[in-house]
Order: C-alpha cells, then sequence, then structure tokens
C-alpha cells in the first residue's frame, strides 16, 4: 500500500503558490510543442505557423476543460459560486470539453490558414498523450480523481480525503491514456502514412474504450454518482466519443 500525502503546492514564489496542477499542462505543451516541431512536422511553412497554434490551442484547452467540467460535472456549485469558475489552478477540468474546445480553436485555425483540420488534430493525437500522462499524475498528487476501495496491495491511502485503501485510478489512466496510447498511435504513423483525420480516429476509439474500463475502478463523481446502468458520467460521455470516433474511422478508412 502507498500512502499518499503529497502536498498540491509544488513550491512557492513570495505569495504565489506553484501548484502541480499548472505545472503539469505547462509541461504536457512544452513536450507536445517540442515532440511536433522536432518529430512530426514536415512541412517548413507549417512548423513556421504551428507556433501560433498552439496558442489557439492553449485557449482551447483552458476555455473547454474548464467550462465542460462547470457544466457537466458540477454546475449547481458554480453558479451559485460563480467567481470560483476562474479558479482553474485549484483543479476542475474535463478532457472531453477540452477536445470540444481543441476541436473548434484547430477548426478556427485551419480556416484562418488553409490548412487541413484534420492534419492539425492528427498532430494533437499524436502529441496529446503526453499532456495526459502529466495531467493525470498530477490528479494522483492532487488527491483528486481517485479511485474507489480496494483491497489489491497496490492500492493507494489518499491521506488528504480519508483513511480507506483505494485505486490510483489516476495512475491507471496515466499509463493506459499516456504511455501506451502515445505508443500505439506513434507506431501506427511510423509503418505507414495515413489519410489525414485516421489517427484522430483512433485516438477517439483507444482512448475512450481505456477510460471507459479505468472508470469502472474510479469514484464517481460525488455531486453526480452512477447513472443509467449503474454507469459514470466519465463512462457515457467515453461511450458517445467511442461512436464519434468509429464513424470518422470508417469514413477515413473507406477513403484510403
Amino acid at each position: 500500500m502507498f500512502i499518499n500525502d503529497f502536498d498540491p503546492v509544488a513550491f512557492a514564489i513570495f505569495n504565489l503558490e506553484i501548484r502541480w496542477y499548472s505545472l503539469s499542462y505547462i509541461f504536457g505543451i512544452i513536450f507536445g510543442w517540442t515532440y511536433c516541431k522536432k518529430k512530426l512536422i514536415k512541412n517548413k511553412v507549417i512548423q513556421k505557423l504551428f507556433d501560433d497554434y498552439i496558442f489557439y490551442l492553449i485557449i482551447g484547452i483552458i476555455l473547454g476543460g474548464r467550462i465542460g467540467y462547470v457544466f457537466i460535472y458540477n454546475s449547481s456549485y458554480y453558479l451559485s459560486n460563480i467567481s470560483e469558475i476562474i479558479k482553474i489552478w485549484e483543479g476542475g477540468m474535463s478532457f472531453h470539453g477540452a477536445v470540444l474546445g481543441i476541436i473548434i480553436a484547430t477548426y478556427l485555425f485551419s480556416k484562418k490558414h488553409e490548412i487541413s483540420i484534420f492534419y492539425l488534430l492528427d498532430l494533437v493525437a499524436l502529441s496529446s498523450p503526453i499532456g495526459i500522462f502529466f495531467g493525470r499524475i498530477s490528479n494522483f498528487i492532487n488527491s483528486e480523481l481517485y479511485g474507489r476501495e480496494t483491497e489489491v496491495f497496490w492500492s493507494t491511502k489518499f491521506i488528504l480525503i480519508d483513511n480507506l485503501s483505494r485505486h490510483p485510478s489516476q495512475i491507471y489512466e496515466a499509463i493506459f491514456e499516456g504511455l501506451i496510447l502515445f505508443i500505439i498511435l506513434n507506431f501506427i504513423i511510423s509503418r505507414d502514412n495515413k489519410k489525414d483525420g485516421y489517427i484522430s480516429s483512433l485516438f477517439l476509439i483507444f482512448y475512450s474504450v481505456f477510460r471507459f474500463f479505468i472508470e469502472f475502478t474510479r469514484e464517481p463523481d460525488a455531486q453526480i454518482g452512477l447513472l443509467i446502468f449503474n454507469l459514470s458520467m466519465g463512462q457515457i460521455i467515453s461511450i458517445i466519443v467511442l461512436f464519434a470516433g468509429v464513424i470518422l474511422w470508417k469514413f477515413k478508412k473507406n477513403a484510403q
């Protein structure tokens, strides 16, 4: 058993607290940006435009992730505490909301610069597991999105939450949605050049499958609980995203 008593604050500069959650976004964006520029992008024109695209992505991730969390997972609380909405450094971001924000931001950028939206989304799909990995590790450090009770020998006690032995579900997600998904997608793209959008479809499929099953070990959001068929909100959204991914995959596969 592991005892999680990490401090969510990494360090402080005078009275300014720097949290692990914020650092995970910074590290994820920097590593993702570097990987795309150095490894994935061969077109020099797109390389020059990519820095501007990152700005669009950051806005899409922050706005989409936060708005998604506020309205999907905890709308009643935030509508009663409007000032809390901006406190993203304390946690509370929706992955699926961030995905929608990324799609909107990418659409706007692709239209402005006349670049294939699916080419850009494929770059995001290939590099975003890096950010997911860092994000889930920060969830673990923050003692948030923790797992359900269990007696497995690798269980974790989140001291900031309670004294129960729980699944370290954040670590499961870091491994499957981060490391393994990164390896799978980059292995596929290394073997053959695929039609723009093919990798994006596989990202949606694999992420949704991983997330759906890991959710069985993750404690449901207290304010929502379990819904239809005893599924969590994350599982229900993952099913919807999975269907979207399969439709896109079939369309792109037939276009090869």
